[in-house]
């Protein structure tokens, strides 16, 4: 069954609360997190992108880059930036996109439960980028940003995070650049929190939502922290990381969509007969087409959109991964038409997530970047947990999960 744990959470005080939360280290790259926290001394990238603060040309896995992250997260405790909390809490943090707010539960997930494998996970990790998060919680000490979990909704935890909020105001409110509402509460009752940890302890399994590799870095460092310490005793900080879990009926899954750099030497007209062979076609014209239903897709090529419909037998509903609309198009397509056989590797093609629209798609084709694309129906939550149910991984870039959680709310210290 899964833990949920209050803890001391570190965290900013309300005044500069906007300019230090951030995004996620992993949805940057180092020039853009530069310029984002130019001028900016609060802002959390300056810990978890700390290259930003060194050279230009330094390799950012250089130990000079994890002594940054410690030095400034020192520097960040001795200002008054991140204050620890008096006494263990839970935590409530919502967020509000296009006028739908999802409310997760933020403390801690249980090492064990991950090495168990009662927290589930639906996609591959890379062991590069495993060890450059497993170094910055060794040097920090700490998970500076939490993961984003899903669990079985459970209508008794609903009612009390309904409760609190409507009987209790925010300690932090605010709007993002990106128009991303925040807002986050602290369940300082110990009766509340005992009854929220007694429930949560009634839950199956939890489901890695977003953040494979900060959750196996979390976890793998505090397995390793316990194998080092002969008087360990279970009850030591280390064997609990930060998560913040979503109850599964308030989340949706976006589209992540496929862009070709080449038709593999077939001509047009070579490629419409092979997918011909597989698909019902449908010609929509210059008008973006989004996919309807599952099984169907949407390519453009050349100034038009085009209906693909999956013909029957070419799937196996039955299979969880062999229902997947990836699935179908990385066999079909990706594989035995154009020949790209690993998507981890292959620099032939690219994925570009739904919220940036399917307008994104069309513009990279029509620039000569890209030759076709390919748009995707969202997965669903039940797909992602039917699959991470069965033990089996999704294809590389599956989910995008919209709004993105912010960085620097709350810190969980190891100490």
């Amino acid at each position: 069954m899964a833990i949920l744990k209050a803890f001391k959470g570190l965290r900013p005080p309300k005044e500069i609360v906007k300019d230090l939360a951030s995004r996620p280290y992993d949805v940057l790259n180092s020039e853009e997190a530069r310029e984002e926290a130019k001028g900016n001394p609060y802002s959390l990238l300056h810990i978890i992108k700390p290259e930003i603060d060194l050279p230009d040309d330094l390799d950012v896995h250089a130990q000079a880059v994890y002594n940054k992250a410690k030095e400034n997260f020192d520097l960040f405790r001795k200002n008054g930036w991140l204050i620890p909390d008096t006494k263990d809490n839970l935590y409530i943090y919502a967020q509000t996109m296009n006028g739908k707010t999802q409310y997760g539960l933020v403390g801690c997930a249980g090492v064990q439960d991950y090495m168990d494998g009662i927290i589930k996970k639906h996609e591959l990790t890379r062991k590069e980028k495993e060890e450059d998060r497993m170094k910055h919680v060794r040097v920090t000490n700490a998970n500076m940003e939490p993961v984003f979990f899903t669990y079985p909704a459970v209508k008794e935890i609903d009612e009390i995070v309904a409760d609190f909020i409507g009987n209790h105001a925010p300690v932090y409110d605010f709007t993002s650049v990106d128009g991303i509402g925040h807002h986050f509460w602290v369940i300082d009752d110990d009766a509340v929190i005992s009854t929220l940890t007694g429930l949560f302890a009634k839950v199956p399994a939890t489901y890695v939502a977003d953040g494979h590799h900060r959750t196996a870095a979390a976890a793998l460092v505090g397995n390793e922290k316990k194998n080092n310490n002969p008087d360990h005793n279970g009850n030591e900080e280390y064997n609990f990381f930060l998560a913040v879990h979503f109850p599964d009926n308030q989340l949706s899954i976006i589209d992540y969509n496929r862009l070709v750099k080449d038709l593999n030497g077939l001509s047009e007209e070579q490629l419409f007969e092979e997918l011909g062979k597989v698909f019902i076609i449908g010609n929509k014209g210059p008008v973006i087409y989004k996919p309807v239903k599952l099984h169907n897709f949407s390519m453009y090529l050349n100034d038009n959109w085009y209906s693909l419909t999956a013909k029957p037998g070419t799937y196996n509903d039955s299979d969880p991964i062999g229902v997947l609309d990836v699935t179908i198009l990385s066999k079909l397509v990706l594989d035995q038409i154009l020949g790209i056989k690993d998507l981890r590797t292959s620099n032939r093609v690219d994925f570009v997530g739904g919220i940036r629209g399917l307008g994104e798609l069309k513009k990279r084709v029509d620039s000569g970047e890209m030759k076709a694309a390919f748009a995707l129906f969202a997965v669903s939550m039940k797909q992602l947990i039917d699959i991470a149910d069965s033990g089996n991984i999704m294809p590389p870039k599956t989910t995008w999960f919209e709004p993105k959680l912010r960085s620097g709310l709350v810190v969980h210290s190891l100490e």
